[in-house]
């Protein structure tokens, strides 16, 4: 599931979207997903609809009867073959996609944040699918000046629409599993005065409008050295380090915006460090931007419904991954974050039993 599908150059970029995806199903890694589904956001042109989301769905040739849900019709379809929606999704009755409304995030113009959601079954175990992507921090000087931000309540927002959105009275209630970049940050004030507890702040001012560009945070004693430097897009801490070491979980505490949403979401426990912002350096996997504090953006949750199914395997073991990809690659200034699982024999059939979701036509 893909956020910012054509990069952020992608007016120039999107026409090399088709052969990337082509070359991919037909891969030899691929040669065992004998069924596919591909959803492509791709449709630029289209300011009011575009989210630049990508889904994609390879089915294994083990798994057998697998059904996707029609929206439109409100009915399930056996998958078969291999099929690839693209340019504009708005016609396809197999996922409900929506942009969210510019008065959300009225600073950001062309703001090209919302979701796709896609409902399935497999063996009488129905789950939806929510490929999400949130808004992020414009601003590092005003994600500091209160806590939680402001920019913390949007997203808290946003999440709130799509989590009502899914669970709506428009179709039958399932479990759900929403994914994607949240642009979750770290409580940006809680962070800076536990890094520069023992700092000195030096405001600068712009000299024609008196508005605070720049906070210099300079150690107190060893020759006044400079701890961190905070601007717009700047936050330039001197020792990366912590953010590293023991995958950053130091700071985890300081990972507060899902709080707000514990009765509705879970999370496994994160044991990856902070998921951006990355160095789009090549030889640089894994040096972090000094843009925005690093934080653990990119994330997996559910509902407990569906926390639920993630049950053990048939020897009691279990055999759940939540992890990061590429630690030491450089994959542009996001890990990817993965989450592997085995849905146990039977899991969700007392639900099943009451829609009847998926009958064998």
């Amino acid at each position: 599931h893909c956020q910012e599908f054509g990069g952020k150059n992608y007016e120039a970029s999107m026409s090399h979207v088709d052969k990337f995806v082509k070359e991919l199903l037909s891969s030899d890694a691929m040669k065992d997903y004998n069924r596919a589904r591909v959803y492509l956001d791709e449709n630029y042109k289209s300011q009011e609809h575009f989210t630049a989301l990508g889904s994609f769905y390879f089915l294994h040739e083990s798994l057998k009867n697998i059904y996707q849900f029609d929206f439109k019709a409100k009915k399930y379809k056996k998958v078969t073959g291999k099929e690839i929606y693209s340019d504009t999704l708005e016609s396809t009755p197999m996922l409900e996609k929506e942009k969210f409304p510019q008065d959300y995030f009225p600073e950001c113009k062309w703001s090209r944040k919302g979701f796709i959601r896609t409902r399935w079954c497999i063996t009488d175990c129905a789950f939806d699918l929510v490929n999400i992507h949130l808004f992020h921090d414009a601003s590092n000087l005003i994600a500091w000046e209160t806590s939680p931000s402001v920019y913390s309540g949007i997203r808290h927002k946003a999440l709130g629409y799509v989590l009502d959105r899914i669970i709506d009275q428009r179709f039958e209630k399932v479990s759900y599993f929403v994914f994607g970049d949240f642009n979750f940050r770290l409580d940006a004030k809680a962070v800076v005065e536990t890094l520069c507890a023992k700092a000195t702040m030096q405001t600068i001012r712009a000299a024609d409008t008196n508005e605070v560009v720049k906070l210099i945070f300079r150690e107190s004693d060893n020759d006044r050295k400079v701890m961190l430097q905070l601007e717009k897009k700047l936050f330039d801490y001197f020792n990366q380090d912590v953010f590293r070491d023991n995958n950053g979980t130091a700071l985890l505490e300081f990972d507060r915006e899902l709080s707000v949403f514990k009765d509705r979401l879970y999370e496994l426990d994160i044991s990856f460090p902070p998921s951006y912002p990355y160095s789009e350096d090549s030889s640089q996997g894994r040096q972090y931007m000094n843009t925005r504090c690093p934080a653990w953006c990119d994330r997996i949750l559910m509902s407990h419904s569906a926390k639920e199914l993630i049950l053990k395997s048939e020897n009691d073991e279990k055999i759940v991954i939540y992890d990061h990809i590429g630690p030491n690659v450089c994959m542009g200034d996001h890990k990817p974050v993965f989450l592997s699982f085995r849905i146990a024999a039977g899991a969700g059939k007392p639900i099943a039993n009451v829609h009847k979701c998926c009958v064998v036509q």
